[in-house]
């Protein structure tokens, strides 16, 4: 049964996302996010003891809904494994064309706080590029393909990197390129598989 609580920390976490999302972390005050939730900055300190508390239930709150969306994307394309995981890149594509756009909330946060290693947001994005690789490698290793680990990391490279050139040319194609990349990738690993049952 949920806490009484509960819906109050949901505004708050909703309020702080939309703050920190599109003017980063470090522009955006307790006060900001406590107005923006129509709370007092007492009652966001009831739910949170710290801003950083505050930053990492942000990207917690993203962690679960980014991931289910790239399944999504991937079991909704139509074509082999290649093809569903160029899927990602070109979804994220069209997702990067639109105006409020402002790349992985994960790397930019993880970009402000990386003179503070033992934030624990940095953790929270830490584990979520590796549960997104993790998917990956089990997605790889399902199609029996020769060392998943590391193609999975190849895709992730390629993803990230789409994210931090796309987010400072403001040109989408450069993560259709990636996603090209990424298809041409795990098609030569599928061929390198089919010649060693041959």
């Amino acid at each position: 049964m949920p806490r009484p609580s509960e819906p109050t920390r949901e505004r708050i976490v909703q309020a702080a996302s939309a703050l920190f999302y599109n003017e980063g972390i470090r522009r955006v005050s307790v006060d900001e996010v406590a107005a923006k939730a129509g709370l007092t900055k007492r009652t966001l300190y009831y739910h949170f003891k710290s801003k950083d508390d505050l930053v990492a239930a942000y990207l917690a709150a993203r962690d679960q809904p980014n991931l289910a969306l790239f399944r999504k994307w991937f079991a909704e394309a139509e074509g082999g494994l290649a093809v569903k995981v160029e899927a990602i890149f070109k979804n994220l594509a069209r997702s990067a064309r639109h105006p409020k756009w402002k790349g992985c909330g994960f790397l930019r946060t993880s970009a402000e706080l990386a003179n503070m290693p033992g934030h624990p947001a940095i953790r929270i994005g830490a584990a979520h590029k590796k549960k997104f690789e993790d998917w990956l490698r089990a997605t790889f290793a399902e199609a029996e393909i020769v060392d998943p680990l590391k193609l999975a990391r190849q895709i992730l490279l390629l993803l990230d990197g789409s994210f931090a050139v796309v987010l400072l040319h403001r040109d989408a194609s450069y993560m259709e390129t990636a996603g090209e990349a990424a298809r041409t990738l795990i098609e030569t690993a599928l061929g390198k598989q089919g010649r060693k049952r041959g």
